[in-house]
């Protein structure tokens, strides 16, 4: 091959071969760049979650009547929106009076729009029927303007506007001298739809414009929360909607030309405490709509792109709110419609606020960067239902920070609509409906079950009198108040020893039987000093319970029931029977009891520290420790589990509480108050039963289904475990609505990663962070919504253990990183915290706590005090007593 001189240029065909291959290769990179782009391989979802308004199609009604009554020509307004005059609309109106018209100057600078210029007057009953190309929703918006008549005052012209099933007006009056915008949203299902004007007696009809148009479907959702009762869902399939107020808020009056479809919103500032609230606007172009899901119809930009804001109060903590106030009528319900969007923070999960309506809670810590996918200036909107129940008036809506959260507080509002419900004869405007009939009084339906409600407690009340007469002679001088009319002590097959076979020697034990002592009633007078009031230890509904000393100088607490309650007669007995089949270490014992005419008495351990719920809050006694509340919450999952799996049937305690969980003196715990437990056997899945317990720790699907399980005791201890944590009541009505129940708030918290911000402030500083993570995930599992997905008893407990083994392996390493440091304190060295020992903690009673592979493997245990695993339970299986 020839060699090129140096400095020569190159031959026209290796510049064409040059450019060729340089250009292949650019189009290969620019493929390959395409391809490998991450928009190509990023999922659709990810790519379109959020779009501008203009991305998304304009609504095109398929029913769209605009009529400009009295109007000779046509009537176009911005957004070409064309009324047809009287000529053009003639089909659509049935009347048989005088052909009346009303005009005004075209001039007329009073009338805000041109079709209010004309208005059409009836004298008769008039009635304008549309065709209806899909039924559905649609709007009807009717104008009214009360023009100068020669012959009539409008503005004293009284007249009812109906439907087919509607009432929209009744008797209505002009009350000023300005126009009148009424609209509905209804639900139109017939092919055909008739809108009827009324003149009142003596009176004329009139309107100058109707709107009939059709709605798009998303407007409305039809199954909405309710406010209160909380959770609960309304459902709007049947209802129809009057607008009573849509506010734009910190923005100006919108128009319907700037809505598409066809709404007016009205600035918010006549309605808001101005003092609380600070205006904010960005560009109407950078509010997004999440999709699926989102629409400009709901609500434009432009009301999304202006908000109301927290003021600056110019303090530390801005401890207000901001609040809008609107008149309404209580007696119907409302669908209020909130409008979010984050418009002023800089960065996501900056801004949780609530949200109130009549002062309950509505939204509890709206967190609108997770509602939106992780977007700012994102639409959003919510909607409530306020029950004609619970409304008040004025509506109050009130937007205000969380106060647990630090650093960026503040609270926005958008918009807000506010729509009256029809009632129950389907009127907007009194209690007349369409017939013209007045709502009735109670059914005959209910007449009927009311009579035989009556007749039923008439035959119970006889049949008690009659068993009253056929009474034994000597029922009195038999063993209880309850011999003769309950099965408690029927002949030979009482469960208790008669009181004659005891009152020789109030020492004798029914061994056979497995009850414990008998203690006549003077035995126990003396015992408490005679039942003295300053002897009362607690309060339940069985009765009170007194702190006495026995004959040996043994402590006891004394339950005295009240012998009126039937309740208390069945957890008299219902006690006795459990707990004479009952020994555990984690149980509180029964010593004895007292059946003695018409008292019931049982006589149990004293223990010595009370209730758990006294040392968490409300008695102002020493704080535990996170050991401590660790331990208490084993022993009683100890004693629960017992109760689940250790005894030949089942036992659901039914009643698991921060109260019912007793500290002796070296604190530790055991369960109380069996009254309200059921056996269920081994072959049942459930129990069918009335639902009992107490409010804040009641298992939700049990309230439900009616079905008792041992979940229901899993769902309680959950409860209890959070109160340990938090040291607060299960339910505490004087809080703000969102931390009313501690189950829900706390789980809250949980979900976000924050639980850490409501522990009890004692806590702070003590608690191994995976030592409570671990305690939080098994209370949360406790507090599952369905019982199968809750853990049972045997695996609480073993998590409640590890979280305990952690907290100790903690502490240990502290302990040995101080002792280096103070063996060694030039020595630069980190100790890291050490697993835990072989040899297991002690709890204060000395008692070993097993490792959770000791647990997992019980049969290495020999005592039942120290179990915490289920198989060793089948060896007292066949045990009734000590």
């Amino acid at each position: 091959m020839k060699k090129m001189p140096r400095g020569s240029p190159p031959p026209p065909h290796f510049i064409s071969f040059l450019s060729s291959s340089i250009m292949a290769n650019i189009l290969v990179a620019f493929i390959c760049l395409i391809i490998l782009s991450p928009s190509s391989i990023m999922p659709v979802s990810a790519q379109s979650d959020t779009a501008s308004a203009k991305s998304f199609p304009a609504f095109t009604p398929s029913d769209n009547y605009l009529v400009d009554c009295g109007s000779t020509s046509p009537t176009t307004l911005p957004g070409n929106r064309a009324f047809q005059p009287d000529q053009n609309t003639a089909k659509y109106l049935a009347y048989s009076g005088r052909d009346i018209q009303a005009s005004a100057p075209e001039n007329n600078n009073n009338v805000p729009s041109p079709i209010y210029l004309n208005a059409k007057i009836f004298n008769n009953e008039a009635t304008y029927t549309f065709h209806v190309t899909n039924p559905g929703l649609h709007w009807i918006r009717l104008h009214f303007f009360p023009l100068q008549n020669n012959e009539f005052n409008l503005q004293t012209a009284k007249f009812s506007v109906s439907t087919d099933k509607l009432v929209l007006l009744r008797d209505f009056q002009m009350e000023k001298n300005e126009a009148i915008m009424k609209e509905f949203l209804v639900n139109v299902t017939t092919e055909r739809y008739a809108i009827k004007f009324s003149p009142s007696e003596g009176s004329i009809a009139f309107i100058n414009a109707i709107e009939f148009v059709t709605a798009p479907s998303q407007v409305l959702d039809y199954s909405v929360p309710l406010l209160f009762p909380v959770s609960q869902k309304f459902d709007l399939s049947n209802s129809n909607f009057e607008t009573t107020y849509r506010l734009n808020m910190g923005g100006s009056f919108l128009d319907a030309t700037k809505d598409t479809l066809g709404r007016n919103w009205l600035p918010d500032s006549p309605f808001r405490n101005n003092a609380t609230g600070q205006v904010v606007s960005v560009q109407p172009s950078a509010i997004q709509y999440p999709t699926p899901g989102g629409s400009p119809l709901i609500a434009p930009p432009t009301v999304y792109s202006t908000a109301v804001k927290m003021a600056d109060s110019e303090t530390t903590i801005p401890n207000f709110n901001i609040s809008w106030m609107m008149d309404i009528d209580t007696a119907y319900s409302y669908l209020i419609r909130l409008h979010f969007c984050d418009i002023i923070s800089k960065a996501l999960n900056e801004l949780y606020f609530n949200v109130y309506i009549n002062d309950k809670m509505a939204i509890s810590g709206l967190d609108l960067s997770s509602l939106t996918n992780n977007h700012l200036s994102t639409a959003f909107y919510k909607d409530f239902v306020v029950d004609s129940s619970s409304s008040s008036n004025p509506l109050s809506v009130k937007v205000s920070p969380v106060n647990d959260v630090q650093g960026f507080r503040n609270a926005i509002l958008n918009g807000l609509e506010v729509f009256r419900m029809n009632n129950s004869l389907g009127s907007f405007d009194g209690e007349y409906g369409v017939n013209g009939k007045k709502s009735s009084g109670p059914s005959k339906t209910v007449a009927y079950v009311g009579f035989a409600m009556m007749f039923g407690a008439f035959v119970g009340l006889g049949a008690i009198v009659f068993k009253w007469q056929k009474r034994p002679q000597d029922w009195q001088k038999r063993n209880s108040f309850s011999s003769w009319l309950l099965p408690l002590h029927a002949g030979d097959t009482s469960f208790m020893a008669s009181k004659a076979s005891l009152s020789r020697k109030s020492q004798f034990f029914s061994s056979t039987m497995g009850l414990g002592r008998y203690f006549s009633f003077a035995e126990l007078s003396d015992a408490t000093n005679n039942w003295d009031s300053n002897a009362i230890i607690g309060v339940g509904g069985f009765g009170n319970v007194y702190y006495g000393e026995i004959d040996d100088g043994t402590k006891v607490a004394v339950k005295r029931g009240n012998p009126q309650s039937e309740q208390g007669i069945n957890e008299f007995q219902t006690e006795i029977q459990m707990l004479s089949k009952l020994r555990h270490r984690h149980l509180v014992s029964l010593i004895g009891y007292c059946d003695e005419n018409t008292e019931m008495i049982l006589v149990y351990e004293f223990m010595q520290n009370g209730p758990f719920r006294d040392h968490l809050y409300g008695k102002n006694l020493p704080s535990l420790s996170w050991k401590q509340r660790l331990e208490i919450c084993i022993g009683s999952a100890r004693g629960l589990h017992y109760l689940h799996t250790g005894a030949s049937t089942a036992i659901i305690h039914r009643d698991v509480k921060t109260t019912n969980i007793l500290l002796d003196e070296n604190l530790v715990a055991k369960m109380a108050d069996f009254g309200l437990s059921k056996d269920c056997l081994s072959t049942e899945s459930h129990v069918s039963t009335a639902v009992k317990g107490s409010f804040g720790y009641l298992d939700p699907e049990y309230f439900r289904k009616q079905q008792l399980t041992d979940k229901s005791d899993v769902y309680s201890f959950g409860v209890v475990l959070l109160e340990a944590l938090c040291a607060r009541p299960a339910i505490n009505p004087a809080l703000p609505r969102e931390q009313v129940n501690l189950a829900e708030w706390a789980l809250q918290w949980k979900r976000k990663g924050l639980l850490d911000k409501i522990v009890d402030p004692n806590l702070v500083g003590q608690i191994n962070p995976e030592s409570m993570k671990k305690f939080a995930e098994a209370a949360e599992k406790c507090l599952a919504e369905c019982g199968a997905d809750r853990p049972s008893m045997g695996d609480v407990l073993w998590n409640l253990e590890y979280a305990l083994q952690l907290q100790e392996a903690s502490l240990q390493g502290k302990t040995e990183e101080e002792n280096k440091a103070s063996a060694s304190p030039a020595s630069p060295a980190i100790v890291a915290p050490t697993p835990a020992p072989a040899s297991a903690p002690s709890t204060p009673d000395n008692r070993p706590i097993s490792s959770p592979e000791q647990t997992r493997n019980p049969a290495e245990l020999q005592t039942i005090d120290d179990h915490s695993g289920t198989a060793m339970f089948a060896q007292f299986a066949e045990l009734n007593g000590r």
